[in-house]
């Protein structure tokens, strides 16, 4: 038997609007013979896993109570059996055929541990998005990153590393940053391939845009200590973005329909930041439930939890195994 070359590993939660355009595009991969596809799913209540079922999806579930973007990823490794290990989220799909074969080439070198390939988004994101998806993600490759910035939307490992150097569990976010600044400290390097795109959808309402920007940057403030993010810093980035993105707006002539995206999302963007940094550094379990799910499917859960305790049930509730359905999310 020809052993797996790559093991794609999508972690997701509700994601039927989205997830079959991403298994399409795996299937329409050159290299679709030698590619495994995991799901770890975190509670789907839509119809998310059945779709991946329609694909041949491996399936692995995991607790939400348990959830953690570390924890997620580490047992989609775990369950993996390819030479590389190729993370997606269940809100992306590839824009071309050789995405799989592009991410894993820069690997030909061995001193090479990670490689991330470009984001670009589509006419749901909002305008400021579009700009940060610019500036992180620019058109020209660099195979030899002198900084350990990656995103593991579409981000690809080596699995002999992972194995020697799991996911931090803990964080609330930025476990790909974290891992590359450990794996760059080793000697390893990381490569930025731009030619290897995929659309990243967020449809996000206001307060998850706060919250995305909030554990991320609890996690930051784990990952490097000294980092400090005043008020100061948040009146300061917020205008500086809000001019900086209108700027472009301007001369792309949107500045009318985009300009109070803008001033809603950099806001946002920073306040979330600014509480993050400043508030705990090691949230409790009420707060991670918070930053990881929304309001109904905390309220649906502890609700559950909470009939288990009093039921005196001998063992846990595998939640990914209930009998949700749709109309219950009314």
């Amino acid at each position: 038997m020809t052993a797996i070359k790559c093991s794609i590993i999508i972690r997701s939660f509700n994601e039927e609007k989205h997830i079959g355009q991403l298994l399409v595009g795996i299937q329409k991969q050159t290299l679709y013979r030698d590619i495994e596809v995991i799901l770890v799913d975190s509670g789907s209540t839509d119809r998310t896993v059945e779709i991946a079922k329609q694909f041949g999806v491996k399936i692995v579930n995991i607790r939400p109570e348990n959830f953690s973007f570390g924890r997620a990823i580490n047992v989609g490794c775990e369950a993996a059996t390819g030479e590389f290990l190729l993370f997606a989220s269940a809100h992306v799909y590839p824009l071309y055929t050789d995405w799989v074969q592009k991410m894993i080439a820069p690997f030909k070198n061995d001193k090479v541990a990670l490689v991330y390939g470009r984001q670009v988004g589509n006419d749901l994101t909002k305008y400021s998005e579009h700009q940060l998806f610019k500036k992180w993600f620019p058109a020209v490759s660099n195979y030899e990153q002198s900084i350990p910035f990656c995103n593991n939307a579409n981000a690809v490992i080596r699995k002999e590393l992972w194995q020697k150097q799991p996911y931090d569990v803990q964080l609330t976010g930025l476990e790909d940053l974290d891992w590359a600044t450990k794996i760059q400290a080793e000697g390893y390097q990381i490569a930025y391939e731009a030619y290897a795109p995929i659309v990243h959808v967020h449809e996000e309402t206001p307060s998850r845009i706060k919250n995305r920007y909030r554990r991320e940057a609890i996690a930051l403030k784990n990952i490097y200590p000294e980092e400090k993010f005043s008020f100061w810093s948040f009146i300061r980035l917020t205008n500086s973005n809000i001019w900086s993105d209108a700027v472009h707006a301007i001369h792309e002539k949107k500045f009318f329909k985009e300009f109070s995206s803008i001033i809603m999302f950099r806001t946002l963007q920073f306040w979330g930041t600014y509480l993050g940094y400043n508030g705990k550094s090691k949230p409790d379990e009420t707060l991670r439930m918070r930053m990881y799910y929304p309001n109904d499917f905390r309220k649906k859960l502890f609700q559950r939890r909470e009939a288990e305790s009093h039921q005196g049930f001998g063992e846990a509730i595998n939640y990914a195994d209930l009998d949700y359905s749709l109309d219950d999310k009314k």
